[in-house]
């Protein structure tokens, strides 16, 4: 057990005042045994020994630990700053992944949503170039009838003006007008 210099100037005083009430011849027979004036230089050689380690050593090698300390706790100061910005890093992009990811849904669902308007719109022009296509037929259709009733119409005229000059060429009686109205209807008729 190592002791400091003025634990060991207590211990010593004790062990003097403890001697000098014992008797002189136990004191005498210690003083042959123990040399005072070296116990003496020793302390005061320990003391002054103690006195410059904590001058030139104690006092940097404490200078060192504090620097080393303070060292540490930077470190760790900006290890902490790092976990914690990693960490708003970390938040920020599972932001930027979350968003991404609802645009992408986004974007799939304006996707299908168009395709749905195209089909209805390609359906709707469809359905109007059949309604055109059939207005287009029934107005061909109504033509031709036209046509043929014109037609028709020019061929009971002739027909006519050919019964009406069969009527000027002779003379026929009403029997025979009647005969001759009525084959010109069935050959009218005929001819629609």
């Amino acid at each position: 057990m190592a002791l400091e210099g003025s634990e060991t100037i207590v211990i010593l005083d004790s062990f003097i005042l403890l001697t000098t009430n014992t008797d002189a011849k136990f004191l005498a027979a210690l003083n042959n045994k123990i040399n005072t004036g070296d116990i003496i230089a020793t302390v005061t050689f320990f003391i002054l020994l103690l006195l410059l380690l904590k001058k030139f050593a104690w006092g940097p090698l404490m200078g060192v630990m504090d620097q080393r300390a303070e060292l540490i706790a930077n470190e760790i100061e900006t290890a902490e700053k790092n976990r914690l910005e990693s960490e708003k890093l970390l938040a920020e992009q599972k932001a930027a992944l979350q968003e991404a990811g609802a645009n992408a849904q986004s974007i799939v669902e304006n996707a299908r949503k168009q395709s749905e308007a195209q089909a209805t719109e390609i359906i709707e022009s469809a359905r109007e170039e059949v309604n055109r296509m059939k207005s287009s037929a029934e107005l061909e259709i109504a033509t031709a009838k036209e046509k043929a009733i014109a037609a028709v119409r020019e061929e009971f005229v002739s027909l006519s003006v050919l019964a009406a000059s069969k009527v000027l060429e002779k003379e026929i009686s009403e029997e025979d007008n009647r005969a001759l109205i009525e084959e010109t209807i069935v050959k009218a008729g005929e001819a629609k």
